[in-house]
């Protein structure tokens, strides 16, 4: 079964890292990556630009709206993503508990539900 392990974390802490803290961060994000490309587990990945680059559309009263960044303001942003397979939630779970966001942010577990 496929799981989407939404990372969201406050953007503003890349920038008052330090560069050997930065490098420390890539690091260990590269490392999950690989341990779920060598576990079989990985279906996809992919960073976001920051959130201040999205565009929001939604429909009030029959009209559709377009807004400059994020629908939602609070103090962590979706940053990134990593879709996976495994057998089951506990599976999900435990690679989600893997991930360096959880160090730092959050790490949302979504099924999927094929359509």
């Amino acid at each position: 079964m496929q799981y989407l392990l939404a990372l969201y974390v406050d953007e503003s802490g890349w920038e008052k890292m330090t560069p050997e803290q930065q490098k420390q961060g890539t690091g260990a994000y590269m490392a999950y990556a690989e341990a779920l490309k060598s576990a079989g587990v990985l279906v996809n990945s992919n960073r976001l630009r920051p959130s201040a680059t999205a565009t929001t559309m939604r429909t009030t009263n029959g009209k559709t709206q377009v807004l400059d960044g994020p629908f939602a303001d609070s103090k962590e942003q979706l940053a990134g993503y990593y879709l996976i397979d495994v057998a089951d939630l506990d599976a999900a779970m435990t690679w989600a508990g893997r991930c360096p966001a959880v160090q730092h942010g959050v790490v949302e577990v979504r099924a999927i539900w094929t359509m």
